[in-house]
């Protein structure tokens, strides 16, 4: 007997690792830059070179750039820049995982600090937590039916299930090109620069997953000249692209983009006339994409034919649903405060943050979130003998994603990203701080059924069904379904509710009713 078969796509993550990692290096300042007075601001980025599976492991190979900018020793208070890296290989321990396997890396910084040790020497001390991961794409073969529909009698049930359409890790690239304005002055060497990304969305097309946002590009810089004014330039260019996706939109489609790693450049070139005066970012975003469709699915939980022998082979098998797809926005509007031996804010420059989540937990009205906004400001100060400054500091937020439906065993993907950031001086000492917090949650569920894998099909033993009654009084012991009686008399369910006046396939507890023999021989 042949049986209908239909395949569902699923990925699991079968694997995964995280080790947290302290890098502690001590690093010497070139010949042709000043010396170190006070450190105003640092900054890191991860760049990873190699990340490959061994034998129960994952190797991790890698360096942290960092920036530091500060203030020198010269007597008119100018500030400088340093960029330096510092590599890292660690191993990851993963069960299951072999050579063969293809591993996911990813990591974030969790702390940076700088130190300076002496006028020509600084420490640079980093947190950073590692992560490895190695998904599988699995198929699960199920049966819907039988290819013979006549003389079977079919139990069938229907479910929700996901089927995976696309899964894939990519790169999202933009190369900007940024004219200076005519009213600054040409760029004698970028001393800080920022690159943020913000208000990104995404969305399906035909061709694709489009990715749209904005690009906030700053810049400190010295301008040309005998007096090297210090500069601040900033500007928006918008992110538009489009990453590819074998799967098209359509009726219940479900996607899902995770941002893993951004690395960021900018350089300064000249331009037409050769005055170094023209802005090159390039942006390398990497992207997780998963891609589902919702579907319908009959599956055959049980069979017989009157006429035959018919013993079916059970198999259970878990069927993934999606739960609650749900995203939420926090806004936030907090107060910053300078320390008491801060310089004075005659202009902000920049505002630069970072979300982290620290703790979740599910609690009656959904999914509950604690977590921390980092937020840090460059400022051009009063002071002519100190020209830049720098605030940081730590905002708590929490926030309740409502859940619908949510299983007690249900796997949970919270993502948090930063939306928007400005900040705005209310006086010289006192910064008003907006942001936006989006936070995206993905829930999803596993329902475990049982349904048939095989037929094995044999001869019915004729003598026995001879020696049946033609017709059987049957008193039901509990309240059911007609199926398992009809199944064990040789009959059909239709049969016996036609023969005994009924319009529902289901008895009562104590219900008589009558079964005649039907099958031929």
């Amino acid at each position: 007997m042949q049986l209908k078969k239909m395949r569902i796509n699923s990925c699991e993550l079968y694997a995964k690792a995280e080790s947290q990692i302290t890098l502690d290096d001590d690093y010497n300042l070139p010949d042709y830059r000043p010396d170190i007075v006070k450190v105003l601001r640092e900054k890191g980025e991860l760049h990873f070179d190699e990340g490959k599976a061994a034998a129960g492991a994952a190797w991790i190979k890698g360096h942290l750039v960092f920036r530091i900018l500060y203030r020198s020793d010269q007597s008119d208070g100018k500030v400088s820049c340093l960029k330096g890296e510092i590599p890292f290989q660690e191993k990851l321990n993963m069960d299951g995982v072999s050579e063969y396997d293809t591993i996911q890396v990813s990591g974030e910084i969790e702390d940076l600090s700088a130190r300076v040790i002496h006028s020509r020497k600084i420490n640079i001390r980093a947190v950073i937590m590692l992560r490895a991961g190695e998904e599988r794409e699995t198929v699960k073969v199920v049966c819907t039916g039988t290819m013979e529909e006549e003389g079977i009698e079919q139990k069938c049930k229907k479910h929700r299930a996901l089927q995976l359409l696309c899964v894939k890790h990519d790169e999202y690239r933009q190369k900007s090109e940024l004219l200076l304005p005519q009213g600054k002055p040409n760029i004698r060497e970028i001393l800080w620069k920022s690159i943020e990304l913000r208000n990104v969305d995404t969305w399906m097309e035909r061709d694709g997953i489009r990715i749209k946002g904005e690009i906030e590009v700053s810049i400190l810089y010295q301008e040309e000249g005998e007096n090297s004014k210090l500069q601040w330039y900033e500007t928006t260019t918008p992110l538009d692209g489009t990453v590819e996706c074998k799967a098209a939109p359509g009726e219940n489609v479900i996607f899902c983009v995770r941002e893993q790693q951004v690395q960021k450049e900018l350089e300064v070139k000249p331009d037409a006339d050769g005055e170094e005066r023209m802005l090159v970012s390039e942006l390398t975003v990497g992207l997780s994409v998963r891609v589902w469709q919702e579907q319908e699915v009959e599956l055959l939980e049980d069979l017989y034919a009157p006429g035959k022998k018919l013993t079916p082979v059970f198999e259970n098998v878990r069927l993934e649903r999606l739960l609650v797809k749900n995203d939420s926005t926090l806004r936030m509007m907090e107060q910053m405060q300078l320390a008491k031996n801060s310089e004075q804010i005659l202009q902000i420059c920049s505002c630069e943050g970072s979300v982290h989540i620290e703790t979740t937990k599910m609690t009656e009205k959904g999914m509950f979130a604690e977590g921390i906004l980092q937020v840090e400001l460059l400022y051009i100060t009063a002071d002519d003998q100190m020209p830049v400054g720098s605030a940081k500091e730590i905002f708590p937020f929490e926030q309740t994603i409502e859940v619908p439906e949510m299983a007690e065993n249900s796997q949970n993907e919270l993502d948090c990203t930063l939306g928007k950031l400005s900040a705005v001086m209310t006086d010289q000492n006192h910064v008003e701080m907006k942001a936006e917090i989006k936070l995206a949650l993905l829930s999803f569920g596993e329902e475990e059924v049982q349904t048939v894998a095989e037929v094995q099909e044999e001869q019915l033993d004729l003598e026995e069904l001879r020696k049946r009654p033609g017709l059987i009084g049957y008193i039901a012991k509990e309240s059911g379904s007609l199926w398992e009686i009809a199944k064990e008399n040789h009959t059909t369910v239709r049969d016996i509710m036609e023969e005994n006046g009924k319009t529902v396939d289901t008895v009562q507890r104590g219900e008589r009713i009558l079964i005649i023999k039907k099958v031929e021989y």
